[in-house]
């Protein structure tokens, strides 16, 4: 079949799961898709997972304005093409929920992504730092280089309905840095040691310290 009539089958499996009360209690932070069906994210995986790697499919799913495809997309991209395409990619995380499982099924499978993380870590989008701190919390290559980076991306942020989403992504990636070894952990505390002026400073410099005190037990 050619992409389109993929991509309408996927969709009507999509509709055989979904769930209008769940869809209509959905909250993000961000633009919502114009079409949701509810479907879980655990059945929206597995349907998309058994199509298997298809770039060509993914790339038409993405610029659907329906929130299951967009998110299907995630699994069927080839995480190679991601860095050449950031700006298409990056162009699609609408909201909070894109982000996370942008970060979570696609940042993360990528072998560039410290190129992708230095250039979303500095990105005037607040939902492309989201998943940049997700991605990263998750990443092997995960290294003390990024801390400044994340500081900044943390920083930067005054929009007050997108700062705790940045302090959440941000002591996510710095909780995992923290946990690394005794250097990093006490690198992360003298960063975060003192509150700082703007409120996703403040949920940052919160958060990790009991996190990280936490992890040392």
């Amino acid at each position: 079949m050619d992409p389109t009539s993929r991509m309408t089958a996927l969709l009507g499996r999509m509709r055989r799961e979904r769930n209008g009360a769940v869809a209509d209690t959905m909250r993000c932070w961000g633009r919502p898709c114009g079409l949701n069906y509810g479907v879980s994210l655990p059945t929206v995986r597995q349907i998309a997972r058994a199509e298997g790697t298809d770039h060509a499919l993914a790339r038409l799913l993405w610029q659907q304005d329906v929130r299951e495809l967009r998110l299907a997309a995630l699994y069927l991209a080839d995480p190679a093409r991601l860095p050449e395409e950031r700006v298409f990619w990056g162009a699609g995380i609408a909201n909070s929920e894109l982000a996370e499982e942008a970060a979570f099924a696609l940042l993360s499978r990528t072998d560039a992504f410290a190129e992708l993380f230095r250039d979303w870590i500095a990105a005037p989008e607040p939902l492309l730092r989201y998943a940049a701190l997700l991605a990263a919390a998750r990443s092997e290559r995960l290294t003390i280089e990024w801390l400044d980076p994340v500081l900044e991306a943390v920083r930067m942020e005054t929009d007050p309905a997108a700062a705790p989403w940045i302090a959440r992504g941000a002591v996510a990636m710095l909780a995992a840095l923290g946990a690394q070894n005794e250097e990093n952990r006490q690198a992360v505390l003298r960063a975060t040691g003192s509150p700082g002026k703007l409120p996703a400073e403040d949920c940052v410099h919160e958060e990790l310290a009991w996190r990280l005190a936490e992890a040392q037990c």
